[in-house]
């Protein structure tokens, strides 16, 4: 029968529209109801020719941060309370595991806030030398996910060879400063304004101009907050993204401990290097001094 088909070309999306509508129809003899299971959807794949692995890797990453979507005005307004990114790569559990172990401790400032069997939340590491790797971009970074109130890793083992790595920064609390901030700086200025039409004896064409002028900023403030927080999240996305990109091409490896050794910590091996060698040409030079015993006389000349 197949010999007997007319010879032509597919397109790719007139492909997908037909693969769509055969696990359509191939779903209706199923009579699955209004949803499959993944166990009936691996065996649709099965059916239609489609690789299990291939399926697996669609279904994590349309899933990846797929949980009811935030409703609102202020998640309208100002962006979402979380961030994620996730992508199916290639390695066993433990090793990526172990790769973003040591990538948020010494590449994002992070320390573990909590270890849980399937998942693990980091959150901003504090002190002293913290705050200096951060605040002069120590590596050239921008450690934007030290700016997240914590961040989750969760790594889902597949088939043999290939993880599902999902990650989620939760911004809740710059975008609560945010919103809070506009909602301040909105008030102040139309009090302002108020103020000043309170206050004048006489209101005039001038006076009315004046106060339009901190009504406006009260109403723009809140567009500003938003547009901001919306970058924000835009940066904590790419900053996400980027963790995946290298795990993705291997830049990121659990035996890459101290390949990337801190300029502050190089200059202090250098100075304790610079004194200790101080102090011992030192001691070499008082050990070659001659011994002058003060108590011989001199021998007389003759």
């Amino acid at each position: 029968m197949t010999d007997n088909l007319p010879v032509r070309k597919i397109d790719r999306d007139a492909l997908e529209r037909i693969i769509r509508r055969a696990a359509e129809l191939q779903a209706g003899e199923m009579d699955t109801g209004e949803a499959l299971t993944e166990a009936e959807l691996l065996k649709l794949g099965a059916d239609v020719g489609i690789d299990g692995r291939f399926l697996r890797q669609a279904l994590y990453e349309q899933s990846a941060g797929a949980g009811e979507s935030e409703k609102g005005l202020v998640a309208r307004w100002f962006g979402p309370g979380r961030v994620s990114a996730g992508r199916v790569l290639p390695g066993d559990k433990e090793t990526i595991e172990q790769a973003l172990a040591h990538w948020m401790a010494e590449g994002e400032a992070l320390t573990v806030k909590r270890r849980m069997s399937d998942r693990t939340v980091w959150e901003r590491q504090k002190g002293f030398f913290a705050e200096m790797k951060r605040g002069f971009g120590v590596g050239g970074k921008n450690y934007h996910l030290a700016r997240a109130h914590d961040v989750t890793v969760v790594v889902t083992a597949l088939e043999q060879g290939f993880c599902h790595v999902e990650l989620t920064a939760d911004v809740s609390k710059l975008r609560g400063g945010a919103v809070g901030g506009s909602v301040a700086a909105s008030g102040s200025l139309a009090l302002v304004g108020g103020l000043l039409l309170a206050i004048a004896a006489t209101p005039t064409v001038l006076l009315y101009a004046v106060v339009m002028v901190p009504i406006a900023a009260a109403a723009a403030s809140p567009v500003l907050a938003g547009r901001m927080q919306r970058t924000r999240n835009e940066h904590m996305q790419l900053a996400l993204e980027q963790v995946l990109d290298r795990l993705e091409h291997g830049e990121i490896r659990p035996q890459h401990r101290g390949a990337e050794a801190s300029p502050l910590l190089k200059v202090a091996v250098e100075i304790r290097r610079a004194i200790t060698e101080s102090v011992e040409q030192s001691r070499r030079g008082q050990r070659q001094l001659p011994k002058v015993d003060l108590n011989r006389k001199s021998d007389p000349k003759p």
